[in-house]
């Protein structure tokens, strides 16, 4: 439990270094970035948003179970295992949204540029609050459509923020699962995949840097609880001898 702890803890702490800055700084969302800036940042927010999302979590899955090469019954037990981490997060964040009730830089924003008072809006249920972003947002052709059509998707409530959730327990299970194996690249990969995803919940106007620090925190408890009991039920997370030598060819690569 102590080395799991101790690798999560390494991998949170990364992804809470570019959070942590911008929350010091002081730093305030403000319409105004590039729009291929945008672009990018709303197809890498995209591959965590439905349905896209469900399509990353099986990807992902599979190669998780590729590289740690379990039988079959520990296979589908760890798959459940992840899944299971994956939704609790998500649970978690649902029920955090609906008692802290923090209103989207976005909709601050809508309060101030166009009188859209942000206690008001989110009195109305979530297809009128689309409704109305659409409304305020017709003729505001300094914001992007699909940025718009993400704003009247996206609705709900700030704190914390979900999409860094997902993110952050798949690179924090890759640093938990996959470090042992020295799967480098793919934890590397996943961290900066998931620190870009942060980064783009900020700039698109829907998360302040406090939201992501305390999903990135709920994650880490989650993932390290998640792949402790993977080790416990499905076995160590030591390879085999017999991946040793593929083991230290990789090192050396790396």
């Amino acid at each position: 439990m102590l080395s799991i702890a101790k690798r999560t803890t390494a991998g949170a702490a990364i992804l809470l270094i570019m959070p942590l800055i911008m929350w010091v700084s002081g730093w305030n969302w403000e319409p105004g970035q590039p729009r291929w800036w945008l672009h990018f940042l709303y197809w890498l927010t995209e591959t965590v948003t439905q349905p896209w999302g469900i399509i990353t979590h099986v990807i992902l899955c599979a190669w998780f179970l590729w590289c740690l090469r379990f039988r079959i019954k520990a296979a589908v037990m760890l798959f459940i295992i992840l899944g299971c981490a994956i939704l609790a997060g998500q649970g978690v964040k649902s029920f955090v949204k609906e008692r802290v009730q923090e209103p989207r830089p976005f909709v601050l924003w809508l309060e101030k540029t166009h009188d859209v008072q942000a206690e008001q809006f989110y009195t109305l249920k979530r297809k009128e609050r689309g409704e109305l972003v659409k409304k305020q947002l017709s003729s505001q052709h300094d914001i992007p459509g699909f940025l718009r059509k993400h704003w009247q998707k996206e609705t709900g409530f700030a704190f914390p923020s979900g999409h860094t959730m997902f993110a952050a327990s798949w690179a924090l299970l890759a640093v938990g699962l996959l470090w042992p194996r020295r799967r480098t690249w793919t934890i590397a990969v996943l961290l900066v995949w998931a620190t870009g995803v942060m980064g783009s919940r900020l700039l698109l106007g829907m998360h302040w840097p406090r939201d992501l620090v305390v999903a990135t925190l709920i994650s880490w408890l989650l993932v390290t609880l998640a792949t402790w009991l993977a080790q416990r039920i499905c076995g160590p997370l030591t390879p085999p001898a017999e991946e040793v030598p593929e083991i230290i060819a990789r090192d050396q690569e790396g």
